[in-house]
C-alpha cells in the first residue's frame, strides 16, 4: 500500500503552552520579606518569621524566579531577582551565624555589606527607568531606604532606622502593585492597574 504524506500545510501544529510570568512571584517574594523586615525594624515583629521567610521566599524563590527570567531572555529580571534572592540568603546567614558566634559581623561590617547593595541598587535604579514609572518608584524608594540604613550603621541616629523602614514600606507598596498589575492583567484580560510608561 502506498503511504500518502500530508502536505505541511495540512499538518497540525501544536500550540505552545501558555507560561506564567515568573516576575509575579519574584515581586511578591521581595515585597513580603521586605515588609516583614521593616515591621521588625519598627519593633512589631520578631526576627524569627523574617529569617524563615527570607530563606525560602525572599531567598530561594527569588533565585528560581531569576533563573526563569534568564530563560525568558530578560536580563533585568534575571539580574534583579537572582541578586536579591542571594541578598536575602546572605542576610539570613549573617544573622544566624552571628547568633552562634560563627564569623560574627559587627554593625560596621553590616554597614559595608549594605554599601555594596546600595551601589548595585543604584545601577538597577537607572535601568528601571526603562521599565515603568511604578517599578522605578520601587527602586527610588529602595535607594532612599538603603542610604538611610547605611548611614544608621555608620553612626547615624535611630531616626534613620525609622526613615529607612517607612521608605522601604513604600517599596513594598510599589512592587506589590506591579505584581497585582501582572496577575490582574492575566485574569481580567485587560490592564486593570496601569504602571505607567518608562521614564526614558
Amino acid at each position: 500500500m502506498t503511504q500518502i504524506n500530508e502536505a505541511p500545510s495540512q499538518q497540525l501544529v501544536a500550540a505552545a503552552p501558555k507560561l506564567g510570568n515568573p516576575a509575579a512571584v519574584g515581586l511578591a517574594a521581595f515585597g513580603m520579606t521586605t515588609l516583614l523586615l521593616q515591621l521588625h525594624a519598627l519593633g512589631i515583629v520578631g526576627m524569627g518569621p523574617v529569617l524563615w521567610l527570607g530563606v525560602f521566599y525572599g531567598g530561594a524563590a527569588q533565585v528560581m524566579v531569576g533563573l526563569h527570567e534568564h530563560k525568558n531572555g530578560n536580563n533585568f529580571g534575571y539580574t534583579v531577582f537572582t541578586s536579591f534572592g542571594c541578598f536575602w540568603l546572605s542576610f539570613c546567614g549573617i544573622v544566624v551565624a552571628g547568633k552562634y558566634g560563627l564569623f560574627p559581623a559587627s554593625k560596621t561590617d553590616v554597614g559595608w555589606f549594605l554599601v555594596g547593595w546600595t551601589l548595585y541598587s543604584g545601577i538597577m535604579t537607572i535601568a528601571s527607568m526603562r521599565t515603568s514609572k511604578v517599578l522605578f518608584g520601587a527602586f527610588a524608594t529602595l535607594m532612599v531606604g538603603l542610604v538611610a540604613l547605611v548611614a544608621e550603621h555608620f553612626g547615624g541616629g535611630a531616626a534613620l532606622t525609622t526613615l529607612s523602614a517607612v521608605s522601604l514600606l513604600g517599596t513594598v507598596a510599589c512592587v506589590w502593585y506591579v505584581m497585582a498589575h501582572i496577575v490582574f492583567a492575566d485574569m481580567f484580560g485587560r490592564d486593570v492597574l496601569p504602571v505607567g510608561k518608562p521614564l526614558l
